[in-house]
């Protein structure tokens, strides 16, 4: 759980800059770098969070390749979720309270989409739609 909007701020812009160790990025710094993200640029940062985690990834010596990496499928519905719900307050207030629904499980999304949907190459690379249960709508 995060304390200040502050906190949420330097996970923000260390991904964004790449300079933020690689074990700050966790699963809850992704929530709140969506929630960050969303907050500032609304619908569009469905378009600038892709690049951010994948020029993240490489500077921390990672990869994107079909088994590792950034994932589309994953990235594109969890903003989309997170959008939907979330609520108002202070960014940290409403990271918390995403947190708090069941946003802070990384297999969250495991109620919409079957393991090999959502582990497939196809929606590592691209999206696809759910397979179990529709996205809410944002």
């Amino acid at each position: 759980m995060y304390n200040t909007d502050d906190e949420i701020t330097h996970i923000a812009e260390g991904m964004r800059d790449s300079t933020l160790p690689k074990d700050e990025w966790t699963h809850a710094a992704h929530i709140a770098m969506a929630v960050w993200l969303l907050d500032r640029h609304g619908h569009a940062a469905a378009e600038i969070m892709p690049g951010l985690i994948r020029t993240y990834n490489v500077s921390v010596g990672g990869q994107n390749t079909d088994s590792e990496g950034y994932h589309h499928t994953i990235t594109l519905a969890s903003l989309r979720s997170i959008a939907a719900h979330m609520g108002k307050g202070s960014i940290a207030q409403r990271t918390n309270a995403l947190l708090s629904q069941g946003f802070d499980r990384p297999d969250w999304l495991f109620q919409h989409y079957s393991k090999d949907r959502l582990f497939s190459v196809e929606a590592r690379r691209g999206w696809v739609e759910p397979d179990l249960a529709p996205l809410p709508k944002g």
